[in-house]
């Protein structure tokens, strides 16, 4: 009775850790996006925490306030990568739900 409950239990984990893997997949393709400056900065990044493209409007740029732009650039990439991760989260979760598992 033991050995079979362990067995449907080790299925039951392996099947978990497909759907888990294929999730992850998911995330290569899910595209977040990031803005900064009321948007003249955005960044999209993918649930991955890949950075896909950075867009910067024409007023964003100022040559002698290169600083601010650098500024602008940073946030928006934060910001993008912040709503990876709650992506990631809201995806995985309920694979980690209750497990406190660090990064989840």
């Amino acid at each position: 009775m033991m050995r079979g409950n362990m067995n449907n239990m080790m299925r039951q984990m392996q099947k978990m850790q497909k759907q888990m893997a294929e999730a992850q997949d998911q995330l290569k393709e899910e595209v977040v996006e990031g803005t900064a400056g009321g948007g003249v900065v955005t960044v999209q990044a993918n649930g991955q925490k890949q950075i896909l493209a950075v867009a910067i409007q024409p007023e964003a740029v100022d040559p002698d306030d290169v600083e601010m732009l650098q500024d602008l650039v940073v946030a928006a990439v934060n910001d993008a990568l912040t709503k990876a991760d709650e992506l990631t989260a809201q995806r995985l979760g309920k694979f980690t739900k209750g497990l406190n598992l660090p990064g989840f």
